[in-house]
C-alpha cells in the first residue's frame, strides 16, 4: 500500500467508510446464510458462519482497498463509483472459494451463499452511497422540499440535465420544470423534475408557477432557436439567464453551472463559423505571419485567432504604442509559447515597412490598419483618410510584393459599396489598388468586406452602454437607420478563411445575415440592462456627415459567385490596371488637400461615389 492510500485511511471520513463496508460485508455474508436456510440456521452452519467471517471480511476489505473504493467522496458518488464497487465485489466473490481451497480450511460453504452474498453486498455498499448523496444534495424529501427561488429551464438536453443537478445543490434556486419543443420528452421527468411542455407555453407556466427567472440551457442549438427562447422570455416578462456556449463547454473552459446574463451577442450573434482547420494550418502553422493595425478591434482579434495555429513568428505592426502594449500583454498571458514581436510603425512609412518585411520575411500579411470612423474622416480629416487608407495600403501591399509575401489579405468594409462618405470611398480605392497590383508579381491579393462588428472601437454599442450607464438618453441618428452586425471573432475567422481560399484579385463578401435597425438595438440594450424606455429615453439626432440609412454589401454593377464556404461569396467588381494605379499614386502624393477638393476628386476615381447631402 502506498503513502497516498495510507493517508486516505487515516482520514476520519475514510475510516467511517471502511467501517461501514466492514459492517456491510459482515451483514451480507450473514444474510446470505440466513436466506439460504429461510432464517432457520442449523447449529453446524451457524458455527461455520462465525469461522468464515474471520477470513471473508479481511479478504474483501483488502480487495476494496486495491480497487480504490475509498478515494472518492460519498457526496459525489457516481456511476463510475458503482462500477468500481461491482468489479471489487465480483473479484472478492471469485477470491473467496479460491482462498478456501488454497488454505485448505476444510470449510464447506453452500454454493447459493457464494451467489447471494455479492448481490447483497453490491446493494448495501452502492445503495448507502447513493442514499447519502441524495440526502446531502436535496434531502430525502427533495421533491417536496420548497426552498430557493423557482426557476424554469428552457431545453431538456444533456446541458439541461447537468444544470438540473447543479441547481439541486444550490439553496438559491428551486427548479420547478423544463420546457422543450421535443414532443417525445413532454411529461417525462429528468433528475426528478418534469418536462412540462413546449417553449411556446412559457407564459402560461410562468403565471401558474409564479416564476420570475428562466434559464436557457440550449448551448448546442442554433442561434435562431436560442434567440427565439430569449424573445419568449421577454414576452413572458421573466429575466433570462443562459449557460455558456457549446464551444466553451466542450473545450472545458467553463462548466454548465456558470450562468450568465443574456448579452447582445446572444440576440445578434450567429451560428459558429466552420473553418477549414487543415487548410489554415498549412497557411499559418510554422509560418511567419504579419498583422497591421494589430492593436485595433479587428487586428487584435486576428492576432488571437492566428495565435491558435501557432505560427513560427507573429509580427504585430501598430502605430498606437498603447494599443500595441495592450495586445502584447494579453498574448503573453494567453499564449505563453507563442513567438511574437511587437513593432511600432506607420503603414505609410515606406522605409519602416520595407525594413520590417525585409527582416522578418512574412509569408502572409493581414492588413487591418485603417481610419474607419465615418463622421471624423468626413470633416477636416478627409485627406488623411485617403493618405492612410489608400496610400498606406499601396505602401505595404507593394512592399509585400517586393519581399515575396505569398498572401496579402486586406480588410475592407461594406461602406466601400456605393460609398456616400470619404471613408467608404477610400476603402474602395484600397480594394482597387490591390486588384491593380495583382497583375504583376507572385503575391496573391485578397480583399474581404464586412459590416459592423459588435463592440469594436467607434461602434454604437459601447456608446449606447455608456449612455445607459449615465441614465440616458440614448441618441440614435434616425428611426429607420439599419446596419449589418457580426461578432469580432466571427469576422476574424471569416477573414482567415477568405485569406485561405483567395487565389488573387478577389473581393470576398461575408454573409452578414439580416440588417438590424439601430433603434431596435438600442431598445434591446435598454431591456438587457434591466430597464425600460420609460427609464432610458431614445432621442433621434439626425444623420451625421457621410452617413446613409442603410449599408450594402455589393455595388450595383457587381455580381457575386458562390464559394465552398456558405458564409463567403466573391464579388465580381470593376477591375483596374497599372496605368490607373500610376495616376492614383500621383494624386495621393500631394502634400495636402481640403475636404471639398478630396470629395470632388473622389467622384472621378470612384464613379459610384455619391456624397451624402446634409
Amino acid at each position: 500500500m502506498n503513502l497516498n492510500n495510507h493517508s486516505m485511511l487515516i482520514s476520519p471520513r475514510t475510516v467511517l467508510a471502511v467501517l461501514h463496508d466492514v459492517f456491510a460485508a459482515s451483514m451480507a455474508w450473514t444474510l446470505a446464510y440466513l436466506l439460504r436456510f429461510n432464517f432457520d440456521l442449523p447449529d453446524d452452519f451457524a458455527t461455520e458462519l462465525r469461522h468464515t467471517l474471520i477470513w471473508i471480511v479481511p479478504l474483501q476489505l483488502l480487495i476494496f482497498l486495491q480497487f480504490g473504493l475509498y478515494r472518492g467522496v460519498w457526496r459525489y458518488a457516481s456511476t463510475a463509483d458503482l462500477r468500481r464497487i461491482v468489479l471489487a465485489v465480483i473479484t472478492a466473490a471469485a477470491a473467496i472459494p479460491l482462498m478456501f481451497w488454497m488454505l485448505r480450511l476444510g470449510m464447506v460453504v453452500p454454493r447459493s451463499v457464494l451467489i447471494i452474498n455479492p448481490l447483497l453486498l453490491i446493494l448495501m455498499m452502492g445503495g448507502s452511497r447513493f442514499v447519502y448523496r441524495m440526502w446531502k444534495e436535496q434531502g430525502l424529501y427533495g421533491d417536496i422540499h420548497l426552498r430557493g427561488e423557482p426557476v424554469l429551464v428552457l431545453g431538456a438536453g444533456d446541458a439541461a440535465v447537468s444544470l438540473a443537478k447543479e441547481l439541486a445543490k444550490s439553496g438559491e434556486w428551486r427548479l420547478v420544470g423544463f420546457l422543450d419543443d421535443s414532443n417525445e420528452r413532454h411529461g417525462r421527468t429528468l433528475n426528478g423534475v418534469r418536462v412540462l411542455g413546449s417553449l411556446d407555453e412559457l407564459s402560461r407556466w410562468v403565471e401558474k408557477l409564479g416564476v420570475q427567472q428562466a434559464i436557457i440551457a440550449m448551448p448546442s442549438s442554433s442561434h435562431q432557436q436560442r434567440k427565439r427562447a430569449i424573445q419568449l422570455c421577454n414576452a413572458a416578462k421573466v429575466q433570462a439567464l443562459t449557460v455558456p456556449s457549446f464551444e466553451d463547454l466542450m473545450s472545458g473552459k467553463v462548466s454548465v453551472s456558470q450562468l450568465r446574463q443574456i448579452e447582445l451577442d446572444d440576440l445578434l450573434g450567429r451560428d459558429p463559423v466552420q473553418l477549414d482547420a487543415e487548410g489554415l494550418h498549412d497557411l499559418l502553422t510554422g509560418k511567419v505571419v504579419m498583422v497591421t493595425g494589430a492593436g485595433g478591434s479587428i487586428g487584435s482579434e486576428m492576432c488571437r485567432q492566428i495565435a491558435r495555429f501557432m505560427p513560427a513568428k507573429l509580427v504585430l505592426f501598430e502605430l498606437s504604442e498603447y494599443a500595441l502594449y495592450t495586445i502584447e500583454q494579453e498574448l503573453r498571458q494567453t499564449f505563453p509559447q507563442l513567438d511574437f514581436v511587437c513593432l511600432v510603425g506607420d503603414v505609410r512609412d515606406a522605409a519602416r515597412v520595407g525594413e520590417v518585411l525585409g527582416i522578418y520575411q512574412p509569408s502572409a500579411v493581414f492588413h487591418a490598419a485603417a481610419y474607419k470612423h465615418v463622421p471624423m474622416m468626413e470633416q477636416r480629416n478627409a485627406w488623411q483618410a485617403i493618405r492612410n487608407n489608400v496610400l498606406g495600403t499601396w505602401t505595404i501591399a507593394r512592399a509585400a510584393q517586393q519581399y515575396g509575401v505569398n498572401k496579402f489579405v486586406m480588410i475592407s468594409t461594406d461602406k466601400a459599396v456605393n460609398p456616400t462618405n470619404v471613408m467608404g470611398a477610400s476603402k474602395r480605392l484600397a480594394e482597387m489598388v490591390c486588384q491593380a497590383l495583382q497583375a504583376s508579381g507572385q503575391t496573391r491579393y485578397v480583399s474581404v468586406r464586412f459590416g459592423n462588428v459588435l463592440g469594436s472601437s467607434g461602434s454604437v454599442i459601447p456608446k449606447f452602454r455608456e449612455q445607459i450607464a449615465k441614465g440616458g438618453p440614448i441618441t440614435v441618428t434616425h428611426p429607420e437607420i439599419t446596419r449589418y452586425f457580426m461578432s469580432i471573432p466571427e469576422a476574424a475567422q471569416l477573414v482567415l478563411q477568405a485569406g485561405l481560399m483567395g487565389e488573387g484579385g478577389e473581393i470576398f463578401v461575408l454573409d452578414m445575415g439580416e440588417p438590424v435597425k439601430i433603434v431596435d438595438l438600442a431598445r434591446d440594450l435598454i431591456r438587457l440592462s434591466g430597464m425600460s424606455e420609460s427609464d432610458i429615453k431614445i432621442e433621434f439626432s439626425g444623420l451625421r456627415p457621410g452617413e446613409k440609412l442603410y449599408e450594402e454589401l455589393l455595388a450595383d454593377d457587381e455580381n457575386t459567385l458562390p464559394t465552398p464556404h456558405p458564409k463567403l461569396r466573391i464579388a465580381q467588381a470593376r477591375t483596374t490596371d497599372a496605368e490607373w494605379l500610376s495616376r492614383l499614386l500621383i494624386w495621393t502624393d500631394a502634400s495636402t488637400m481640403n475636404d471639398e477638393d478630396v470629395r470632388a476628386a473622389l467622384k472621378a476615381w470612384v464613379p459610384e461615389y455619391a456624397p451624402a447631402i446634409h
